[in-house]
């Protein structure tokens, strides 16, 4: 998909998660739009790779921190850190995640509260992180997590994901209510299986689902991480300015095939 050119020019955007999968093709794309850009994660030779790679193929020159967005003050004092070389905040994109199959009579107590703690927990915090920036936000702040749309029915296997992505959808419902007056915006986007992907290699191709997959997936194709990007930029521009609270779905109509 085309935008025009700079669409994003001027924005600030922080992507949690952003130097592998879905982030990194998140990042790639508002960065050739004009955005500037920081990412966390825990990995920091994920970062280092991932900003090497986004300056010398795409001439994008992106800001980074180590952080675990399961700890609220290191996420207030690593937000506040890209915020400020990013000149402000306009935009955050909540995609740090995780996941693992497990049928849930065996799943530890342990394994529960590591995927509740990145996913839920984490995307909380990094709202009440960024919540000070956001306001500051000239045309108002923008807020986008990514969900999926296997929260939206049960998930066998990985009940803790489906549990977590749940309410990730129901807090963005809340902060688009509470956050509203502050002109800010809160949506998420539900993917459906994406080609190259973590959860697709691992929860798909490796169980050996993956024909299983494709026929249930009515355009018969898995989606591209550039296909999540363009929903991104549809929500962080003006396009999309009166969207807020929303579920914006791009799995190729497979949710319904399911239902």
């Amino acid at each position: 998909m085309s935008f025009a050119p700079g669409i994003l020019k001027g924005k600030a955007v922080l992507v949690t998660g952003g130097a592998t999968g879905i982030g990194a093709h998140i990042v790639r794309k508002l960065g050739k739009l004009g955005a500037r850009v920081g990412i966390v994660s825990r990995k920091e030779e994920n970062l280092q790779a991932a900003v090497a790679a986004f300056e010398s193929d795409d001439g994008i020159d992106v800001q980074w921190r180590i952080g675990d967005v399961r700890v609220p003050q290191l996420m207030n004092e690593v937000v506040a850190e890209l915020a400020n070389e990013l000149g402000g905040l306009d935009i955050l994109v909540c995609n740090a995640a995780g996941n693992f199959i497990c049928p849930t009579e065996e799943l530890s107590p342990n394994g529960w509260r590591t995927v509740i703690d990145i996913d839920l927990n984490g995307t909380f915090n990094s709202c009440q992180a960024a919540l000070p920036f956001l306001k500051e936000a000239s045309d108002g702040g923008r807020i986008i997590s990514i969900s999926a749309t296997a929260a939206n029915f049960g998930w066998p296997g990985a009940a803790h994901a489906g549990a977590a992505k749940s309410g990730v959808q129901n807090l963005m419902k809340s902060l688009a209510v509470e956050w509203g007056g502050y002109g800010i915006r809160a949506n998420w986007i539900s993917p459906g299986p994406i080609e190259g992907t973590e959860g697709v290699d691992r929860l798909i191709i490796a169980q050996g689902k993956a024909q299983e997959a494709l026929e249930s997936i009515p355009l018969g194709t898995f989606g591209e991480g550039e296909d999540i990007a363009n929903a991104v930029v549809y929500l962080s521009s003006d396009t999309g300015k009166y969207v807020s609270g929303a579920e914006l779905t791009v799995d190729g109509g497979n949710q319904w095939k399911r239902r």
